[in-house]
């Protein structure tokens, strides 16, 4: 299946770097960045935090930004990595469908900071961010989704009036909601609101967006 393959923001010298430093600096980067967006995160608290100076952190970044790319992109790595092998699974495409709902409300929970980050940057004002970011983040989605539903179509599991393209977006975009409505406060409030007390009813929700793409796709 594709990979992700983000363009490389850092120097050569962060790459040389111990992997387990390499890990603690993104991950104090990345909490940073989601508890208090890209314009207010300081470095120097995150050099401080991950136990380096200032002057090594520009050692491994040119700017801010940089720093802030390559963040984003670890982030956004290990939630791919988390589906790779769901998507490698021998099922059909509602069965992986489900599965991936699954991982979602384990994963959203457990890495809070990696999708509040991820939230954070739908909220930035920086187009230069945006624009670097849009690409990389979600063409590995589109190519997968999109691939699944042809496949299914194909095999006639789903109907042929279905335009996977546009449906490979619906699906993510559910996914992305689904994810900051467990890992941020706006989204899991909004959850509430139209779930009452069955918001955190895992079960429940995942029956019920099933139920909806199996309508959305069963051939007429």
């Amino acid at each position: 299946m594709a990979e992700f393959t983000s363009s490389k923001y850092n120097r050569d010298t962060f790459d040389k770097i111990p992997e387990e430093k390499r890990t603690r600096i993104l991950s104090v980067a990345i909490a940073e960045f989601a508890n208090r967006g890209f314009n207010n995160a300081n470095t120097n608290i995150i050099a401080k935090k991950a136990g380096i100076s200032v002057g090594s952190l520009y050692k491994y970044f040119d700017t801010k930004e940089d720093f802030f790319l390559t963040a984003v992109g670890y982030g956004i790595h290990q939630l791919e990595k988390t589906l790779e092998e769901v998507l490698s699974e021998d099922s059909d495409l509602f069965g992986k469908i489900e599965r991936i709902l699954r991982i979602i409300q384990k994963h959203s929970r457990e890495n809070r900071d990696i999708i509040r980050l991820y939230n954070e940057i739908t909220a930035e004002g920086n187009s230069e961010l945006i624009r670097g970011l849009s690409s990389d983040m979600e063409s590995v989605s589109a190519k997968v989704y999109t691939s699944l539903l042809a496949e299914a179509k194909k095999s006639g599991s789903i109907g042929k009036e279905v335009d996977e393209k546009v449906f490979a977006f619906c699906i993510d975009n559910l996914f992305m909601i689904l994810q900051f409505s467990y890992a941020t406060e706006y989204y899991r409030e909004r959850m509430k609101v139209y779930l009452g007390k069955d918001f955190d009813n895992d079960e429940k929700v995942v029956k019920g967006i099933m139920s909806f793409i199996r309508r959305a796709l069963e051939k007429k």
